[in-house]
C-alpha cells in the first residue's frame, strides 16, 4: 500500500479522494446515514440538516406545534444527513429533487448547502434551495453563534407562509416577537464573568504595570482578557504553541523593546516549548511568564504528560538559549539544596515585580517560573486529605475595617467580599471559599486577624479515632407531599448558577431521578470558563416521551426558572426563555459579589431589590419563591455548596420539578456526600413550606453592634426627634463618647440638629430629613477617625471579639497583624504579628486616647492625622455652603454631595490619596449647585 513518503504521498492522496472517499459514500448509503426520517405523501418544502442543526429543527417543529399529522398537511420532507461529508450527489438529487423548495439548517458557513446547490445545478426543475439566505439575498438564518429553535422557527414560518401556519404555530410566532419596550425601565444588574478562584496563583502572577505589553495564551491565564486592570497592555490571544508568535512579527515594527507572554505548564508541555524555541531562534527580546502550577486545571487537575520539574526546566531553557531564568515561590526555603541552571535564580512571589524588571532589561529570550500550586487542586488535595489544611483563619474586624478595599486590590480574590453594615461598606473573609492564601494580608490596613480555631484540631483528633461528626439538625417543619404548580407532558427547567457550585452536579442528579421514576430526561449545560466562577446555565428536560429535540431553551418556553445565582436569574439571556404569567422562578436571593464588585469596580447591590424586580416581569409573580439558600446553607453546614440542593427541595415543595421525592433521594444516595445533600435538599423543602419556622430554627442570635447608653440617648435627643436621624445620632453619639468623651459627642450632635433645622426648613422636612441623616453618618465617620488609639479600642470591642468567638470557638487563639507607621518609617516592609502582647497593648493605648489632638499626641503629628482634623472643619464648611444653595428641586443633588465623604476611606497613602480625591470631587459638585442655582428659570412662551 503506499505511504506518506516521497513520490508516494502523490499516490496516497489521488487514493483518498477517489476510492477511499468512494468507499466513504457507499458505507453511508448502505447504513443509511443520510436519509428522509419523515416525508408527506405531497411534499414540497425539504429540511435539511445535521448532527445538533437537525435536534433544533425538531424542537422548533415542537415548539410551533407541528406535529406530523401537520406536516403531512403542509408537505414537509426532514432529511437528516448524519455524514455531512464526503456527501453522494445521487442520494442528494434523489431526496430533494422532487421539491419546491428546501431550506437548509446549519451553523455559521453554508457548507452543505454550497454542497445541494452544486448537485442540484443543471437539474431541470430544480428546488430553490436558501439557508444562511434567501432566494432574494437577504439573511434569513444567522451566522453568529449557534442556531436556535425560535432561529430555526421563524425560518420554517417564512417559508411554509403565515396564512398556512396552524393556530398553534401562529400563538408560538407572537410569543418570539421581541417584547414591548416597558413603560418604566427595569433595573439593570451586574453581569458574572468568569474569574480566577481564590487563591489563584494565575491572579498574581500575571500582574504588570499597565504599560507592559503582554501576550495572553490558552489556560486559566486567558481570563486577563476579562479584567485588564493591571494585567498590561494585551496584544492578542493565540493558539497552544503560538505563545508569542505575534512578537516575532511585530518586533521588527516597532519602537517598543520588550514583550511579555503568559504561558502555562501544561501548554508549555503539550507545545508551548516550541514557541520558546522560536522566540529564542528569532533573536527577540522578551520574557514567558512561565505559570508552572502542576496542574491542567482547565480539564481536572491532571499532571501534565511528559512533566518536566522545576530544576530539569532550567536546564532545559538553558540549553535552549533562554538568557535568563528567575524562579518565583511562596516558598523559597523548599529550594534550598535543590541544583538549578546556573542562570536561574529563586525569588519570593512577592519580589515579582522587581523580578519582571530585571528580566525586561535583558537582552534575548527570558523565563519566569511561578511555581506555585493550582488553588482547585490544593483545595481537593485538602478535602483528601493528601494536603495539610492551615490551620489559621484571616479573619477581618469589621469596626476596624474601612471598607476601602485595598485587600481586594491587591489580592483580587473573591473571598475577600464587600459587605454593608451599620457604619457603612467593610469587607469580610468568605470562610467557605477562602483558600488560606493569605495575599489579602498585603492590604494596607490594621484590621486583619489571623485566627487558630481549637476546634480545628478537635476535629482532626475525632476524626483520627472514627468519630461521628455533629449530626444535621432535622427541619422544623412536617414535610408534606407537594402539589404539582407545572402542568403537561414535558417541564424545561433552566437553572442559572456560579461555576464551581455544582450546578452540573445537580443537572445530572435530577436526570438521574427522572430515570429512576421511569421518566425520560436530558440535560444540556453551557459552561466554557464557568468553573473558574464565571455563570453557568444548565437546561433540564423532564418528560414522559423521549426527549427528541434540542435540549436547549428557547425564548419563552422554560416552566421553571430555579435562580442558584441571583444576577444570573435576572440576566437578560435567561430572562427571555421565561414567559411571563407562566414561567415560575424559585430563586436564591443571596447576592454573591461578583469579580468586578471584588476589585470595586461595580457597587454592591445594597438590597436583592433590583434583581427580584426584573424577574418578577418575567414569570409568574404570585407563585415566585425566594429565599436566601446561601445564608441557610452556611448556618447548616458551615459550607456554601449545598445551596443548589437547598434550592432545588425548595423548588421541588413548590411543585416545580415532576419528580417523586423517593427518585430524587434515591438519585442523591448515589452521589457524594449523601447525608448533607439529603438534609439540604430536605431543609429546602420546609424553607418552601414554611419559611418562618426555617428562619426561626436557624436564626443566630443578634448581637447590637455597639450599645446605646441612656447618657447618648440624651444627648441624641436634643439633636432630633424620635425616627431614623435620631437612631442614627443616638447610635453614633455612643461610639463617640466611647472614642473620646461626651463633649465630643455633644459637638458632634449639635452640629447635626444645626444641619437638620437647616435642611428641613429650605426643602422640606422628607428631604431635609435625608440630607441631615446622610451629613450625621458622614460627620461621625470623619470624628471617629482611626487613629492608633481608636484601632486599639476597637480591636478590643467585645462585639467583634464576641463575634470571633462565636465562629471559630472561644478559646481561639486570635493574632492581630499590624505595620506601625513608625516602623514603616523606618523601613519595615512587613506587617508585625502580635498575639499575646495585643491585649496589654491595647489597652494601654485605649487609655491614652485622651491624648488625642494635643501636644502630647505623638501620634498626631503624622500628615494623615493633620488631614483628618482637618477634614473635620472642612466638611461643616462644605455642608453650610451647599445648604445655602439648597432648594426642594436640587434636594437629591444636596444630599449626593454630603455623601461624597463615604469615599474618604482607607489608611495612611490610601486615605491621603481618597482625601483629595473627595476634596476636588465636592468642589466640582459645589460648582454644579451655583451655577444651577444661578441659571435663569425657564420661560414658557
Amino acid at each position: 500500500p503506499p505511504t506518506l513518503v516521497g513520490p508516494a504521498s502523490l499516490d496516497a492522496e489521488h487514493d483518498m479522494l477517489t476510492r477511499r472517499l468512494d468507499l466513504a459514500r457507499a458505507y453511508a448509503r448502505e447504513a443509511g446515514l443520510n436519509r428522509i426520517t419523515f416525508s408527506a405523501a405531497h411534499a414540497t418544502l425539504g429540511v435539511v440538516a445535521s448532527g445538533t442543526s437537525y435536534a433544533v429543527v425538531r424542537r422548533a417543529l415542537a415548539d410551533l406545534g407541528i406535529g406530523e399529522a401537520d406536516m403531512e398537511a403542509l408537505g414537509i420532507r426532514l432529511i437528516r444527513l448524519a455524514m455531512p461529508f464526503p456527501l453522494c450527489d445521487e442520494d442528494l438529487v434523489a431526496m430533494t429533487g422532487d421539491l419546491d423548495q428546501v431550506l437548509v439548517v446549519e451553523d455559521k458557513v453554508p457548507f452543505l448547502e454550497g454542497h445541494l446547490k452544486a448537485a442540484l445545478y443543471g437539474s431541470a426543475d430544480a428546488p430553490v434551495v436558501v439557508g444562511r439566505r434567501g432566494e432574494n439575498g437577504r439573511p434569513l438564518l444567522t451566522a453568529r453563534g449557534t442556531l436556535g429553535a425560535e432561529d430555526v422557527a421563524k425560518a420554517l414560518a417564512q417559508r411554509i407562509g403565515q396564512d398556512r401556519l396552524p393556530r398553534t404555530a401562529t400563538a408560538r410566532l407572537a410569543s418570539l416577537a421581541p417584547p414591548p419596550a416597558p413603560r418604566i425601565a427595569l433595573p439593570t444588574v451586574s453581569a458574572r464573568t468568569p474569574y480566577f478562584c481564590s487563591g489563584c496563583p494565575h491572579n498574581t502572577s500575571t500582574r504588570t504595570a499597565d504599560d507592559t505589553l503582554v501576550g495572553a495564551g490558552i489556560g486559566c491565564h486567558a481570563m486577563i482578557a476579562l479584567d485588564g486592570a493591571g494585567r498590561g497592555h494585551q496584544i492578542g490571544l493565540t493558539q497552544m504553541g503560538g505563545e508569542g508568535a505575534q512578537w516575532i512579527g511585530l518586533a521588527p515594527f516597532t519602537d517598543d523593546r520588550h514583550f511579555v507572554q503568559n504561558l502555562g505548564d501544561g501548554t508549555f508541555h503539550h507545545s508551548g516549548s516550541l514557541a520558546i524555541r522560536a522566540a529564542v531562534a528569532a533573536g527577540v527580546t522578551m520574557t514567558y511568564k512561565l505559570l508552572y502550577n502542576d496542574a491542567v486545571a482547565m480539564t481536572g487537575g491532571q499532571r501534565p504528560e511528559g512533566r518536566l520539574d522545576v530544576p530539569a526546566l532550567t536546564r532545559w531553557l538553558a540549553l535552549e538559549g533562554v538568557r535568563r531564568v528567575v524562579v518565583t515561590t511562596a516558598a523559597p526555603a523548599d529550594y534550598r539544596g535543590v541544583r538549578l541552571d546556573p542562570i536561574a535564580t529563586v525569588r519570593h512571589r512577592d519580589d515579582l515585580p522587581e523580578a519582571e524588571k530585571e528580566l525586561a532589561a535583558t537582552d534575548g529570550v527570558t523565563v519566569l517560573i511561578h511555581d506555585d500550586r493550582c488553588a482547585a487542586e490544593e483545595r481537593r488535595l485538602r478535602k483528601r486529605g493528601q494536603l495539610p489544611t492551615p490551620a489559621e483563619k484571616v479573619v477581618i474586624n469589621e469596626r476596624v475595617c474601612e471598607g476601602c478595599g485595598d485587600c481586594g486590590d491587591v489580592s483580587t480574590c473573591l473571598s475577600v467580599q464587600p459587605v454593608d453594615t451599620t457604619f457603612g461598606r467593610k469587607t469580610r473573609i468568605h470562610q467557605a471559599s477562602c483558600n488560606s492564601d493569605f495575599s489579602c494580608l498585603k492590604g494596607d490596613c490594621p484590621s486583619f486577624l489571623l485566627v487558630e480555631p481549637k476546634k480545628a484540631k478537635t476535629k482532626a483528633k475525632a476524626k483520627a479515632k472514627g468519630e461521628r461528626p455533629r449530626a444535621i439538625p432535622q427541619p422544623p417543619v412536617a414535610l408534606a407531599a407537594p402539589t404539582p404548580a407545572v402542568a403537561g407532558d414535558s417541564t424545561l427547567l433552566r437553572m442559572p448558577g456560579i461555576g464551581g457550585t455544582g450546578v452540573v452536579t445537580v443537572s445530572q442528579m435530577l436526570q438521574r431521578a427522572a430515570h429512576l421514576d421511569g421518566r425520560y430526561a436530558a440535560g444540556l449545560e453551557q459552561t466554557g470558563l464557568a468553573q473558574k466562577g464565571g455563570p453557568v446555565v444548565s437546561d433540564v428536560r423532564i418528560s414522559a416521551t423521549p426527549v427528541t429535540g434540542a435540549v436547549r431553551a428557547s425564548r419563552a418556553t422554560a416552566d421553571v426558572l430555579i435562580g442558584f445565582d441571583l444576577l444570573g436569574a435576572a440576566a437578560d439571556a435567561n430572562l427571555r426563555i421565561a414567559r411571563p404569567g407562566h414561567t415560575i422562578a424559585v430563586v436564591n436571593s443571596a447576592i454573591v459579589p461578583t469579580a468586578a464588585m471584588v476589585t470595586n469596580r461595580v457597587v454592591v447591590p445594597g438590597s436583592p431589590d433590583d434583581a427580584l424586580e426584573r424577574i418578577e416581569s418575567a414569570t409568574r409573580p404570585g407563585d415566585n419563591l425566594y429565599l436566601d439558600a446561601q445564608s441557610m446553607a452556611e448556618a447548616l453546614f458551615g459550607d456554601h455548596m449545598p445551596t443548589n440542593m437547598l434550592l432545588v427541595g425548595a423548588a421541588f415543595q413548590r411543585g416545580c420539578v415532576p419528580l417523586t421525592e423517593d427518585a430524587i433521594e434515591g438519585a442523591i444516595r448515589l452521589g457524594a456526600a449523601v447525608e448533607k445533600n439529603l438534609a439540604a435538599f430536605r431543609w429546602g423543602r420546609a424553607a418552601a413550606l414554611d419559611p418562618e419556622a426555617v428562619r426561626r430554627a436557624l436564626a443566630a442570635p443578634e448581637r447590637p453592634v455597639l450599645e446605646v447608653t441612656p447618657e447618648a440617648r440624651t444627648v441624641a435627643a436634643t439633636a432630633a426627634g424620635p425616627g431614623t436621624l435620631q437612631d442614627t445620632v443616638a447610635l453614633r453619639t455612643a461610639d463617640l463618647i466611647a472614642y473620646q468623651d461626651r463633649a465630643y459627642a455633644e459637638r458632634y450632635a449639635t452640629e447635626v440638629e444645626r444641619v437638620a433645622a437647616t435642611a428641613r426648613r429650605r426643602a422640606g422636612d422628607e428631604a431635609g430629613e435625608r440630607i441631615a441623616v446622610a451629613y450625621a453618618e458622614g460627620l461621625h465617620k470623619l470624628m471617629a477617625y482611626k487613629d492608633e488609639y481608636e484601632v486599639a479600642r476597637l480591636h478590643l470591642d467585645t462585639v467583634e471579639r464576641a463575634r470571633v468567638a462565636d465562629e471559630f470557638g472561644a478559646d481561639a487563639d486570635v493574632s492581630v497583624l499590624l505595620h506601625p507607621p513608625a516602623l514603616r518609617a523606618l523601613g519595615m516592609k512587613r506587617k508585625i504579628r502580635l498575639r499575646r502582647t495585643a491585649p496589654a497593648l491595647f489597652s494601654l493605648l485605649r487609655a491614652l486616647r485622651r491624648l488625642r489632638g494635643t501636644r502630647l499626641d505623638l501620634f498626631g503629628y503624622a500628615e494623615v492625622r493633620r488631614q483628618e482634623r482637618a477634614l473635620i472643619e472642612e466638611y461643616p464648611r462644605l455642608v453650610s455652603d451647599a445648604l445655602a444653595r439648597l432648594t426642594p428641586g436640587n434636594a437629591a443633588a444636596v444630599e449626593d454631595l454630603v455623601r461624597l465623604v463615604e469615599a474618604v476611606r482607607g489608611y495612611e497613602d490610601i486615605k491621603l490619596a481618597r482625601v483629595e480625591e473627595f476634596r476636588a470631587t465636592a468642589r466640582a459638585a459645589l460648582d454644579d449647585l451655583t451655577a444651577t442655582a444661578d441659571a435663569p428659570a425657564a420661560v414658557s412662551v
